[in-house]
């Protein structure tokens, strides 16, 4: 919070000194539109044949105005702060858990590991009936959070409806100051390898992966694994932090440069490192964004790791709060990051739009090449690209489908009221049996899913209708037209793998909170299998840094 604070207070200061820079004709351009505005909207009130709801008509046009510069450019209310501050924090008062919302009930999605709602009892797929005597049918996720949220040691009343009971039970929770860990779990892999999955950058993850790795080192490891898959960034101050652990003190670490220059900022490693010669390996996947790209980025320029995986997402912007009316905020994009070799990770260019304001990647043709400490060759505006690439694993469009209609959740909160217990991470398997069972709960809900080969297909016989070639090839688009036809039984077959894996995961989460979902993932992984290989192999690892 102190530093989220403290960038305020310069952002204060150098963007007062920056509306000084302005022209005369800015100024002047500024003070025109906004006098424009606030007469067009009086009038509309005024004089607009039905009344307008003043307070959603001018959010509308603050999201609209906002999303025309990029995403991560908001206005947050102040009934949405609490929410931006349990993501840059992983600290709120309340009962841990998260929660979500659909066909207008609010049910519980996971409760966090030794907080205070796990302790209680409850349990994935519990369905919020009241709150302190409030009901929450009808209720959006959002608002029953605020009511669950609290100042510690607060009581809250919950009333819920479990899956197979007839008769609600009521509880009395007391809040505490919840702390996300966000290292999910660690652990020594293949005897001497140590692993650390690093779940998001709060205001406590350095504290998290300094004891983490301290506690492996007791354990014998000799390298290192940090694993940042899915991990879509955060505090960038602990990222730099986590930095300091393993580079030598002095080294660059990153840049930030936007237009008010008074802010660009130049930050090197500051400590001294607790290792700076233990082989490490960073995990990384497409949904690896913002600060999980700076570090693992950071320690690819520096040839400080070796980085497995596939391309990173690619965010390399700089967002900063600003102080608004009414407690409201934004948060505004300010610089750009640059790592070491002097590259930027931004991979899409929202200064230039389409003629529909679709914006696009930064083509090939428009990167530039920069080197590594060592001399190898890395570009920007795509993203970190990993120095040992894996194949991803496709899946199926109907496991997005699956997901939207919480079938996957809601099949384990059911199976789950048969088989109060399980075998653990390590030892569970995902037997026919259960798929079996998994097969017949989706016919029984009907599921439909539509594919998107199939809506090409009604467009493409359109086409054909209108340019007169629907008669001569009708035989032939029929053929076609039936091979694309969902077929439930067949597809479930088809991407039976890729099905169980997910579901299992879905099962180990209920049972074993998250830290179980990862174990029962690593088991089978593909890219940590590749990681173990080279950090097993000297000469394997330490080519990986040679000069190509």
């Amino acid at each position: 919070m102190r530093k989220l604070l403290l960038i305020s207070f310069i952002l204060s200061i150098s963007c007062d000194f920056a509306q000084a820079q302005l022209s005369e004709k800015d100024r002047f351009e500024v003070s025109k539109n906004l006098n424009i505005y606030n007469a067009l909207f009086k009038e509309l009130n005024l004089f607009y044949v039905d009344s307008m709801d003043i307070g959603k008509t001018t959010t509308n046009n603050i999201d609209f105005m906002l999303k025309r510069l990029d995403p991560y450019t908001e206005y947050i209310p102040e009934e949405g702060l609490s929410d931006f501050l349990v993501t840059t924090t992983g600290e709120y008062g309340g009962i841990g858990a998260s929660i979500s919302s659909y066909q207008g009930k609010v049910f519980i999605t996971e409760p966090y590991e030794g907080m205070p709602a796990a302790r209680s009892g409850l349990q994935a797929g519990d369905v919020l009936l009241e709150i302190n005597g409030e009901t929450m049918t009808g209720r959006n996720s959002s608002y029953a959070s605020e009511r669950l949220k609290g100042q510690p040691n607060t009581t809250v009343k919950i009333k819920f409806q479990r899956l197979g009971e007839k008769k609600p039970r009521e509880i009395s929770i007391d809040r505490k100051r919840i702390e996300i860990d966000p290292v999910t779990y660690y652990g020594v892999i293949q005897e001497n390898i140590g692993y650390i999955y690093l779940s998001g950058f709060t205001t406590h993850s350095a504290q998290s992966i300094k004891a983490a790795f301290e506690d492996l080192k007791t354990k014998g490891i000799v390298s290192l694994i940090i694993d940042v898959r899915d991990n879509g960034g955060g505090v960038v101050e602990d990222c730099l932090e986590i930095l300091n652990y393993f580079i030598p003190k002095g080294n660059l670490l990153l840049t930030m440069k936007g237009k008010v220059r008074q802010l660009d900022r130049t930050y090197r490693s500051t400590q001294q490192a607790i290792d700076s010669v233990i082989p490490l390996a960073v995990l990384v996947n497409r949904q690896s964004a913002s600060a999980s790209e700076i570090l693992a980025g950071t320690l690819q320029d520096l040839d400080r790791a070796v980085i497995i995986g596939n391309r990173t997402y690619g965010k390399g912007l700089v967002q900063s709060s600003r102080q608004l009316p009414y407690n409201g905020q934004l948060k505004v994009t300010t610089a750009k990051y640059y790592i070491p070799s002097g590259r930027c990770i931004q991979a899409i260019d929202y200064s230039r739009r389409n003629d529909d304001g679709n914006v696009s990647y930064i083509p090939d043709s428009l990167t530039s090449v920069f080197y590594t400490s060592k001399g190898r060759p890395v570009r920007d505006g795509g993203g970190i690209l990993p120095d040992l690439i894996i194949d991803e694993k496709k899946m199926p469009a109907m496991v997005y489908y699956l997901e939207i209609e919480n079938l996957f959740f809601d099949f384990v909160v059911q199976w789950r009221t048969k088989h109060p217990a399980i075998a653990s991470p390590e030892k569970f398997t995902m037997t026919d049996e259960i798929y079996g069972e998994f097969k017949a709960f989706l016919k029984s809900k009907d599921f439909n899913y539509d594919r998107q080969s199939g809506k090409a297909l009604e467009n493409l016989k359109g086409i054909m209708e209108f340019e007169g070639y629907l008669d001569t090839a009708s035989e032939e688009f029929k053929a076609l037209e039936n091979k694309l036809k969902p077929d439930l039984d067949r597809d479930l077959e088809l991407y039976k793998n890729q099905l169980s894996d997910l579901l299992a995961r879905q099962i180990l989460k209920q049972y074993y909170f998250a830290k179980g979902e990862i174990i029962y993932a690593l088991r089978n992984d593909d890219g940590l299998k590749k990681t173990l290989e080279t950090l097993s192999n000297k000469d394997l690892y330490s080519k990986t840094f040679t000069k190509q």
